[in-house]
């Protein structure tokens, strides 16, 4: 595919490393022109741009938009409308109604969304969804999660704490992996409680939030998303009535990604330890735009759609309700 990229910051650069080997970056944009020119740079031919606008050309057939997610929606919505394919950052808008427009729009056309939650092509996390795939923990019973890093000196400063730019804080940066992970393995919710807070960070948005979900099944899952972790973790526990998965760690500041499925036995006791380790390099962001451009190529629909994108942020908004 050609391709352009909307937004040249760090995931914007992450997304141009990931990209197939046959696939050519022809055009990139952003508000600060030379983070567009740096990373036109390393692609031979690549055009940079200021104005958005400009890279939905004719000839780019795919665009990657990752910008802060005040302009998410409306880009998103400009390219489907000009007929191309795009992958979008989560959470592909500030709020559910923001991106009402989007959906409608994709569902008249014949181009193919996907919104960027690579934690679902973690190495730990696909086979977790392999192994309950083979029924290797029985029948789902609950989950329970935990994502968060610590900060770092002036984050109240920057485009996250502006609700203007970033429409919410800890639940929808982090909150919404752990949400969208949630409904990959149980499916939809239908009873929704929680709490947002601001607890340390001086800024408009919350630095926690606290979810307890529940299907109409009684399947529960219970997640905390933080930016006063202090030691960054990643913590996602997935319970069967015959064993229990137990994800740790996503590489880097997360430490080791690993992957522990407990096997009960009938006598009960101490379970069997069936452990896998994943050391390589973080792999899910090529991962999923493999997957986006297989669905582009077979026109399938992709692991996660702007409805999936919807349903998990009509979620962050039941819990956002009860902060102050």
């Amino acid at each position: 595919m050609r391709v352009a990229i909307i937004g040249c910051g760090l995931i914007g650069n992450k997304r141009a490393a990931a990209l197939d080997s046959g696939d050519v970056l022809v055009a990139c944009a952003d508000v600060d022109l030379e983070r567009a020119q740096a990373l036109a740079a390393l692609h031979a031919g690549c055009a940079a741009e200021q104005d958005w606008r400009n890279v939905l050309r004719e000839d780019v057939e795919a665009v990657i938009v990752s910008t802060t997610n005040d302009m998410l929606a409306p880009i998103t919505l400009a390219a489907v409308e000009a007929g191309k394919h795009v992958l979008v950052e989560k959470p592909a808008a500030r709020s559910a109604a923001e991106l009402e427009p989007v959906i409608a729009a994709q569902r008249s056309t014949n181009v193919i969304v996907k919104v960027g939650f690579n934690l679902r092509f973690h190495p730990a996390l696909v086979r977790a969804r392999q192994l309950i795939d083979e029924k290797a923990i029985g029948p789902l019973m609950y989950l329970r999660a935990r994502y968060g890093h610590g900060g770092r000196l002036g984050m109240e400063t920057e485009w996250r704490g502006n609700p203007a730019l970033s429409g919410g804080g800890e639940m929808l940066d982090q909150g919404i992996h752990l949400i969208d992970l949630a409904r990959w393995f149980l499916g939809d919710f239908a009873d929704v409680t929680g709490h947002a807070a601001r607890y340390f960070w001086n800024w408009p948005v919350e630095d926690n939030g606290f979810a307890m979900l529940k299907t109409a099944a009684g399947q529960v899952a219970w997640l905390h998303a933080s930016c006063t972790e202090w030691k960054n973790l990643f913590s996602f526990e997935i319970y069967g009535k015959t064993g229990k998965l137990q994800i740790d760690g996503l590489g880097g500041s997360y430490g080791p990604e690993r992957l522990t499925h407990y096997q009960m036995l009938p006598q009960m006791g101490p379970p069997i330890a069936h452990e896998y380790s994943f050391p390589q390099e973080d792999i899910s962001w090529k991962g999923e735009f493999a997957h986006f451009a297989k669905c582009v190529r077979e026109n399938c629909r992709p692991c996660s759609t702007l409805r999936d994108a919807h349903a998990a942020m009509k979620i962050v908004e039941v819990i956002y309700r009860s902060l102050d």
